[in-house]
């Protein structure tokens, strides 16, 4: 791995940073439309500060958790108070059957 690629990947070797896991439940049939919003999303979300990155994750039996990652607590809540992300989220819940059910983490070792 050459030195540059080593130092972009150095904030994701961080040992501590902020993981919210959200468990979702996507509309029968809005499926398709969610994961195209999911991507199209994500690159406005990693405009802000402190974003690492965003998942959808699906389980064998079709449930969704969103996993987001962020370098700080405080990086993720600022970002909440913005118009982009209230923009982005509101779409978001369109696509949803109810909202998201979050648990937050810090990671303490890697």
């Amino acid at each position: 791995m050459k030195i540059l690629e080593i130092l972009l990947c150095e904030p994701l070797l961080e040992k501590h940073m902020f993981v919210v896991a959200a468990e979702i439940q996507v509309k029968k049939g809005s499926e398709d439309q969610f994961k195209s919003w999911i991507t199209e999303s994500n690159q406005e979300l990693s405009k802000f500060d402190g974003f690492v990155r965003r998942r959808l994750l699906e389980t064998r039996a079709g449930k969704h958790i969103i996993l987001v990652e962020f370098e700080t607590q405080k990086q993720f809540e600022d970002m909440h108070k913005t118009q982009e992300h209230f923009r982005i989220q509101s779409k978001g819940h369109s696509y949803l059957e109810g909202p998201p059910k979050p648990t937050f983490y810090e990671v303490v070792s890697q």
